[in-house]
């Protein structure tokens, strides 16, 4: 289960359709090695594909080392990716499954016509044969 807080959703909706026609992408950071994963804060990045932004996205190993850092500075942990699917559903492609790696959380964001829908959460098997869905929990962050 990866639990994700409204606003989080929200920014990453509003990151999908500031980058429409063009696939957003960012770190997830947060908390859990396990099932169960909280999403505490994230970090957009640059989609670094230089050929097919509007159907790939890729991030750099300095994007990587980055959000590692910045992870870290705030007693997080990087536990996955985010990214859009402009025009598409929000279900992960094969070219998402080939550079994926295990165990990270994977949420993507389906913008169609410039207006964000569909979220989802997925994880990709340790033999990377298929994603499995992760249940998806969003909820108001508390006043705690």
């Amino acid at each position: 289960m990866l639990r994700l807080h409204d606003e989080l959703a929200q920014r990453i909706r509003s990151h999908g359709e500031v980058c429409y026609p063009h696939e957003c992408c960012g770190a997830l950071l947060g908390r859990g090695d396990g099932p169960e994963r909280e999403i505490v804060d994230l970090l957009p990045l640059e989609n670094r594909h230089g050929e097919s932004p509007r159907s790939r996205f890729a991030v750099s190993p300095e994007d990587f080392r980055r959000a590692e850092r910045f992870a870290r500075e705030r007693g997080l942990d990087l536990v996955g990716w985010y990214h859009s699917h402009p025009d598409h559903p929000a279900l992960p492609s094969e070219f998402d499954r080939a550079h994926a790696w295990p165990w990270y959380s994977y949420v993507i964001v389906s913008v169609a016509q410039g207006r964000a829908g569909q979220i989802s959460a997925w994880r990709l098997d340790d033999n990377r044969s298929r994603f499995t869905p992760d249940r998806l929990e969003t909820a108001e962050r508390s006043a705690a």
